[in-house]
């Protein structure tokens, strides 16, 4: 484990000590930093990966969706996936193409941390293969249509 992993640890540990068990459920509308990079942006990220795709066997592409109720792990896990190199797409949703041992590395996190305190959490890590991301559709308002057309024939829906 990490020195970064193992301060994630001991901050969630310290927060479980601090009354995290006996808290009521958070808010997630008030939540102070579920932010997201414009629309944009995130899709920008999302084509880095796209063209990166499926470069050696040893790297992968994974989605970590989650759906946590307490307001500071939230945080700290959201912080933590980020320092790991993962992009957030949605407010509990990231895309990350990273080596094999990263994406079981934050697996074992993740299941440490869930176990840290009582809960009715749930975090997926799903793999996706390079053909399927290079298959995505992005639908919604507020994206620029033109960040799609390189490479030229991208289908939008």
């Amino acid at each position: 484990m990490s020195k970064s992993e193992d301060l994630f640890l001991k901050a969630v540990r310290l927060l479980k000590k601090a009354g995290l068990e006996n808290s009521s459920p958070a808010n997630k509308e008030e939540s102070g930093d579920d932010s997201l990079l414009p629309l944009d942006q995130r899709v920008k990220k999302i084509l880095e990966l796209y063209h990166d795709a499926g470069q050696t066997p040893e790297r992968m592409i994974f989605f970590v969706m989650y759906d946590i109720e307490d307001d500071k792990v939230r945080r700290y896990v959201a912080k933590y996936l980020e320092r790991k190199g993962c992009v957030r797409v949605q407010k509990s949703v990231f895309l990350a193409e990273a080596h094999r041992k990263i994406y079981q590395e934050i697996g074992e996190t993740l299941k440490e941390v869930n176990e840290i305190y009582t809960n009715r959490d749930s975090i997926y890590l799903v793999p996706v293969s390079s053909d399927e991301i290079k298959a995505t559709r992005i639908i919604g308002e507020g994206f620029d249509a033109n960040l799609f057309t390189d490479p030229p024939g991208t289908l939008i829906v």
